[in-house]
């Protein structure tokens, strides 16, 4: 029971520091996320007066649960078509960041003369941006539909899969205590081979269940079943010998790409937020002041690093992108800070033991200096830019504009090999995971099961021709698969050049399809190698002529796209702009954007005429959407109604200014009081005498002149509730008023007027 007291305590403690520190930086107008680490110092064991956690082992765990939701959360922000929507920009921009960020921390550690393990992480966490302030910042500072911004979270997507390839990397690092190529790109190719398997299992079955589901998912079932994945993943990760994050984050991926993912988002939300909390608390237990007191100039060094170093080398990988120097400075400086991936990656470290307890207290000061930094860097990098673009050659105008300035780029058509073996290469890697992978499963786990139950030569020809019927479908397209393809017909039909070539690509295929079947042969029947050749070579026959195998495997890489395509196509059917539009416009520097009119905007009932956007902000309507309307390219005549969605064309600086113009105007309004709503209910007696005998209510004209409703009429102890405007009043009625106060207490006055 005192352990309870203890667990139950704890968490207490912890949610109420935190609760306070909440409320206190939310006052501030600072990121909550300071809130949390200031309240993990003061709920920690360095403040003796206070109360004090009693078991730290608690605290892990609550911590190791709170990265695996923040993972998953982030999973379902993610998406893999989102990764390869923003293209090289952002790919190549944070590969030059993060790499160069890697080798100089790794350098600042050797020359400080820490051990090489600390170099290592160090490097990791000076390359990790934090999201969550970022977002923040672009938020307060309504920067968030800019161009930059875009860039930014294209980065962030990707700084986020590079965090995760990073800890699985420094987890095998710090296992094996020595970096070695091949022992890395073992692990690197383990990891890719299981996210493929992942993330192909996950969208062929995870949708098509939620779909047949969806009649039965409430809000309730669906935390459940969401929660239940992400859990399982995290096993299923933990038991192959990877990172509980890694599986949170692919299980969070996977339902991104389902139509329920933004749900899902919405009901986890509060759990990530609760167990985040903790986390972020026990970053901040881990603050000790004495080494903040001995190491401060050395934080004070490795945060001129990470402001100095991520500026420059974020902005070198934006122009390197090719994007203009304005757009490049203002990526670079918006991310000149680290953040919770490296409070993460500090927390690998010091669980595996193999990082100095005083690195992580330094990275949690450096980060949150740097924190307090970014809303001024970011402002900062505009009038830096326009000096800078001063002080620039006239003949060095590319700098400035960017090579990718000239619009829309150019896809000239691919000649028919280039599409040929981009098309092959693709379906063979895929299937060829997926094959490895039912091979894998019967190894583990059927082929044991059923050569027990069967012991001797039938069990291991039982559990082959298992394993292989599960492979054919997909040994048949690793074979077959564009093989009638336009691009091979056409190059057929070339010369006899392309022939030759065609049949050795075949034989390839082929082959790689033997080696698979060669895999489940070569262990259960080792002395048989003659037989296992022409085994392979009857199944491969076999598969290529069964008609059978080549509509499953159809109907499976249907499925699959189907469940892959859904979510964006319903997306798009509701959009009212079409990605593909928006994506073109911004590289033009137009950007569209959808604007709600609020009830109380000074807009409403204007014409667009009076409003003249065009000459006042040069902005232009696109699109009025009303409802189940769509009033495309309005003329001035057009009227603007409240909670009209508007589609707005214009630059990044225009549609920032038009935004903070509504979001300021907004704002005021909700400030201001609401009409008070003093609505009540009286009874009024109809006395002898009274003008209102012997007349109908119409006649009275009481609702115009008084403002008030007769809702009820008791006469002879009969209660009459349907009441008509020929009613007859009658002495001695009594009549049910609805009012304001004021008008029920006026009602005899104003009904005589």
């Amino acid at each position: 029971m005192a352990d309870l007291n203890d667990f139950i305590g704890d968490l207490a403690l912890i949610l109420i520091t935190a609760g306070i520190a909440t409320v206190l930086f939310k006052w501030l107008k600072q990121p909550v996320v300071l809130g949390y680490i200031v309240a993990g110092f003061i709920a920690g064991p360095h403040i003796p007066w206070l109360p004090t956690v009693a078991d730290m082992g608690n605290v892990e765990i609550w911590a190791e649960i709170g990265i695996i939701f923040l993972l998953f959360a982030l999973g379902l922000e993610f998406s893999f078509k989102k990764l390869m929507e923003v293209g090289g920009t952002a790919s190549l921009a944070t590969i030059i960041n993060m790499g160069s960020m890697l080798v100089i921390g790794y350098i600042v550690g050797q020359l400080l003369h820490w051990p090489q393990m600390d170099s290592i992480f160090l490097g990791g966490m000076l390359s990790m941006s934090s999201t969550t302030i970022i977002i923040k910042a672009f938020t307060d500072m309504g920067f968030q539909k800019q161009k930059f911004a875009g860039i930014v979270f294209g980065m962030l997507i990707v700084e986020d899969l590079a965090a995760i390839l990073m800890m699985v990397l420094l987890s095998t690092i710090a296992v094996s205590h020595r970096i070695e190529g091949a022992e890395l790109l073992g692990s690197l190719l383990r990891l890719v081979f299981f996210v493929l398997v992942w993330f192909i299992a996950g969208i062929y079955l995870i949708p098509t269940m939620l779909k047949k589901l969806k009649n039965y998912l409430n809000d309730e079932t669906l935390i459940i079943v969401s929660t239940g994945l992400c859990l399982g993943m995290v096993l299923f990760a933990h038991k192959v010998g990877l990172s509980a994050a890694l599986g949170a984050f692919i299980m969070g991926s996977i339902l991104a790409e389902t139509v329920k993912a933004k749900h899902i988002e919405h009901l986890v939300e509060p759990v990530k937020n609760l167990f985040g909390a903790v986390f972020f608390v026990s970053v901040g237990m881990m603050i000790e002041p004495q080494v903040i007191k001995e190491y401060g100039a050395l934080i004070v060094i490795l945060t001129g690093v990470v402001l100095i170093g991520r500026v420059i080398f974020a902005t070198l990988g934006v122009m390197a992108s090719g994007e203009g120097l304005k757009v490049a400075m203002q990526s670079g400086f918006s991310l000149a800070q680290i953040g919770e991936f490296s409070f993460i990656i500090a927390g690998l470290g010091m669980s595996l033991g193999v990082i100095s307890g005083n690195l992580y207290p330094i990275i949690v000061s450096v980060s949150i200096i740097t924190t307090f930094t970014t809303p001024y860097f970011i402002k900062l990098s505009t009038p830096l830019c326009r000096a800078v673009e001063r002080r620039i050659p006239a003949g060095w105008s590319k700098i400035i504009e960017g090579y990718a300035s000239s619009g829309l780029k150019t896809v000239n058509k691919q000649n028919d090999w280039n599409k040929l073996l981009k098309s092959v290469l693709r379906i063979m890697a895929v299937y060829a995971v997926v094959t490895l992978a039912v091979i894998l499963l019967f190894e583990q786990f059927v082929t044991p099961f059923i050569t027990d139950k069967v012991p001797g030569l039938w069990g291991k020809i039982l559990s082959a021709a298992l394993t292989l019927i599960l492979m054919a479908p997909f040994l048949r397209a690793i074979i077959m698969k564009k093989n009638r393809s336009a691009e091979f017909r056409n190059l057929w039909q070339d010369n006899h050049f392309n022939r030759g070539a065609l049949l050795s690509l075949i034989v390839f295929r082929i082959g790689i399809g033997c080696t698979l079947i060669m895999m489940v042969l070569a262990p259960l029947f080792p002395s048989y190698t003659l037989w296992m050749v022409i085994v392979s070579m009857v199944v491969i026959a076999f598969v290529i002529y069964f008609q059978g195998f080549k509509n499953q495997s159809i109907r499976m890489e249907a499925r699959f796209l189907e469940n892959l395509r859904h979510k964006q196509l319903v997306e798009e059917k509701s959009a009212p702009i079409h990605p593909l539009v928006a994506h073109a416009l911004l590289s033009k520097d137009i950007h569209l954007e959808e604007i709600d009119v609020s009830p109380v905007s000074p807009k409403v009932g204007k014409t667009l005429g009076e409003l003249d956007f065009r000459k006042r902000l040069g902005l232009n309507i696109v699109t009025i959407i009303r409802g189940n309307k769509k009033i495309n390219i309005p003329d001035g005549n057009e009227h603007i109604y409240p909670y009209d969605k508007l589609i707005v064309a214009g630059s990044d600086e225009n549609i920032r200014k038009f935004t903070q113009q509504i979001a300021d105007r907004n704002e005021l309004a909700a400030n201001e009081d609401e009409p008070g709503h003093h609505v009540i209910l009286s009874q009024y007696v109809v006395e002898p005498g009274s003008p209102m005998i012997n007349k109908t209510i119409q006649e009275l004209n009481i609702q115009k002149k008084t403002e008030c409703m007769i809702i009820n009429i008791e006469r002879d102890d009969h209660s009459m509730i349907a009441i008509s405007p020929d009613c007859i009043l009658k002495e001695g009625d009594t009549l049910l008023l609805a009012g304001e106060w004021e008008d029920i207490q006026s009602f005899e006055a104003h009904l005589l007027l």
